[in-house]
């Protein structure tokens, strides 16, 4: 696809060179392409109509983002030989670097992120159990982050250094699991010592006797409905 799309934005480039108004492969509905050359700009096909388009600040076009208008944020977009059309420089406003891209709210652990769009910081909560992770971006297992998290804060439990052989919390050793008080659709496992939260899949609960997650009509007690 991405092959693709760069052979397709060659040859609308040099249309674009030989005729006043190029036309678009395809005549019908909206298709983003390539520009061979540089990183922030794309060809957009609107029903047989081109445009060259230029990505907002914080944003590359790879052919594979839907952050904006094609584009995908910049650290997410490897651009090879393409150069940028554009200057790349920060347009900063309080909590956002770029006027697009995806920051910490804190200094330190955190259990939400700032998601920034035209340079207006949104707050995003990441799911129960995840603190946010700038390295990837996005948010991770508290115990990826021991330099600044303590995941038995953030998971509100904290795992023993063994369980009585024979139970089934046994079974799964060295990841035992445990049940959450109250939450139907959740468990906690230890994973090296430090508590995992994790969350059923949908339309599943959790089972406090076999301490798997199962469909609600095989869960015997109060986690059926």
């Amino acid at each position: 696809m991405k092959l693709f799309g760069a052979i397709i934005g060659l040859a609308l480039v040099a249309h674009a060179s030989a005729a006043a108004a190029p036309s678009c492969p395809e005549p019908y509905g909206e298709q983003a392409y390539l520009h061979p050359d540089h990183c922030d700009q794309f060809f957009l096909c609107t029903n047989g109509t081109l445009t060259l388009e230029t990505c907002e600040n914080g944003l590359l076009f790879d052919g594979k983002g839907a952050v904006h208008n094609h584009c995908n944020y910049n650290w997410a977009v490897e651009c090879g030989s393409r150069k940028y059309a554009t200057d790349q420089t920060p347009l900063s406003t309080p909590g956002c670097e770029y006027l697009f891209g995806v920051y910490p709210d804190a200094a330190e652990c955190s259990t939400s992120y700032h998601k920034c769009a035209f340079g207006e910081v949104h707050q995003e909560l990441c799911e129960a159990g995840l603190v946010y992770d700038h390295r990837i971006h996005g948010c991770n297992w508290p115990d990826q982050l021991l330099d600044s998290c303590n995941p038995e804060a953030v998971v509100g439990f904290k795992c023993p250094q063994s369980v009585p052989s024979g139970t089934v919390a046994a079974r799964f050793w060295p990841y035992p699991r445990f049940p959450v008080p109250g939450d139907c659709h959740r468990l906690i496992t230890c994973v090296d010592g430090h508590p995992r939260l994790i969350t059923c899949g949908e339309g599943k609960v959790f089972n406090e006797e076999s301490l798997t997650c199962e469909n609600p009509e095989d869960v015997p007690h109060a986690c059926r409905h």
